[in-house]
């Protein structure tokens, strides 16, 4: 057994790796600094026309209403209250519709008004990326004896700078309450 320092590099847990014995790629140097003569350089040209597609798709959103039937006999409009939505959605419907000319009201249904024609339905899913926001919004309308779809329409906005709750209201009952 040999006893006394161990040669350089020959530590029986910690070995250098072997030397590398292939030469080094050749490098470009040029005004954006060292890059390997193989790697492409990116057209700097393009930058601002990337850039500007990236915002344009970043505001996407999508909206779409069906009618069964006009809409325009049926005036006053009760809007479900979902229990379990605490945005106020409820009140920014009704006053969507009060603006588009019809008798709206609001609450559980338990408690909607004998003479109303028509019942909206809402259904909101909200996303929170640093504040909270309304991604999508489904309403349906449907009579109130025999409960039979009227009309129903979407919106769904997946995008990092999404529009107000109001605003997003007023493009989905827009397209279904006024006159063709």
């Amino acid at each position: 057994m040999r006893r006394g320092p161990l040669p350089p590099g020959s530590g029986l847990f910690f070995r250098r790796p072997p030397a590398r014995t292939d030469p080094p790629k050749s490098l470009h140097t040029g005004r954006s600094g060292a890059f390997p003569a193989s790697v492409p350089r990116f057209p700097c040209f393009l930058l601002p026309a990337l850039c500007a597609i990236c915002v344009a798709l970043s505001g996407c959103s999508t909206s779409s209403a069906r009618k069964v039937i006009a809409l325009d006999r049926f005036q006053r409009i009760y809007v479900e209250t979902r229990l379990n939505e605490n945005h106020r959605l409820d009140e920014l419907l009704v006053a969507q519709l009060r603006a588009l000319g019809r008798e709206a009201s609001s609450g559980p249904l338990t408690m909607m008004p004998e003479k109303t024609d028509a019942v909206l339905t809402y259904d909101a899913r909200w996303a929170w990326d640093f504040h909270t926001y309304l991604i999508d919004l489904t309403i349906e309308l449907h009579t109130v004896h025999p409960r039979k779809k009227l009309a129903d329409a979407r919106y769904y906005q997946p995008t990092v700078r999404p529009k107000p709750p109001a605003e997003v209201v007023r493009e989905v009952l827009v397209p279904l309450f006024k006159s063709p």
